[in-house]
């Protein structure tokens, strides 16, 4: 059974990468990430969760309530990936190219480390669809997706085959940060994702360059993705609590312990 008790955010969270216990496995570009985020109670996000893990907390003031977790709809452009095992053999190419939207929610287990649990993965190519589903397990997705930037604004509209679930997203770009502060720290500065399969959680490090982040502001909204994840029905018709965009960074992911 999951473990629903909040827990307390360490000082242990920073917003640079602690660095990958081993060689990575695979490097991706995240291009034009958005952060769209809501706050709920732990307990609407407890039972989603694998065992091991429980919600993240954290306040709208960046003070730990122990009540508080996050929900977020990060919608970005996959670029570059490679596998560097492989060498040149290891470039995927455009075939590696795509968006992606999915759901996440905050946790930490009992190692004290804190992660994401992806809830939903939809991503805008078939066959990278299908290895990211088998290589890791993750609730991955193919749905018709795309992208759009201009005139200090990002959007994108995705919408999962065999079923009407839509999410179109659109953003206005604000001022860049200086420095994040401790919430920003929390919903983005996430150096792993706890991953259950074949009965057992998984935590896979990751590691990049501190986000580049700026303030943004939500310009049109419109999601399923959220509740069909298990979520609260009509979370995604509130104004979101934090609206975050960045540039991108270079990700890198170890194999997963």
């Amino acid at each position: 059974m999951t473990d629903t008790r909040p827990t307390h955010v360490t000082p242990g969270l920073q917003a640079v990468a602690p660095g990958l216990p081993g060689r990575p496995w695979i490097s991706q570009d995240w291009l034009d990430v958005v952060f769209v985020h809501w706050r709920v109670d732990v307990s609407a996000v407890a039972p989603l969760l694998p065992a091991g893990t429980r919600p993240d907390t954290m306040a709208l003031d960046g003070t730990d309530d122990g009540v508080t977790t996050w929900v977020g709809l990060i919608a970005f452009r996959f670029e570059d990936t490679r596998f560097p095992p492989l060498g040149a053999l290891g470039r995927t190419g455009s075939i590696g190219d795509f968006v992606e939207v999915n759901v996440r929610v905050y946790t930490v287990d009992e190692q004290g480390q804190h992660g994401v649990v992806f809830l939903s993965l939809d991503a805008g190519k078939l066959l990278p669809t299908l290895g990211a589903r088998v290589a890791t397990g993750l609730p991955y997705w193919w749905a018709d997706a795309e992208s759009r930037s201009g005139d200090g604004r990002v959007g994108y509209a995705m919408r999962r085959h065999g079923t009407h679930l839509r999410s179109m997203l659109d953003v206005r770009i604000g001022e860049a940060l200086d420095e994040p502060g401790p919430l920003e720290t929390f919903l983005t500065a996430r150096w792993g994702m706890h991953v259950h399969r074949a009965g057992r959680t998984r935590f896979w490090p990751n590691e990049h360059d501190a986000w580049p982040l700026h303030r943004a502001s939500v310009v049109s909204l419109r999601d399923d993705l959220v509740g069909a994840a298990g979520l609260p029905f009509g979370l995604t018709e509130l104004e979101p609590d934090s609206v975050l965009y960045s540039p991108g960074v270079t990700t890198r992911f170890g194999r997963g312990r």
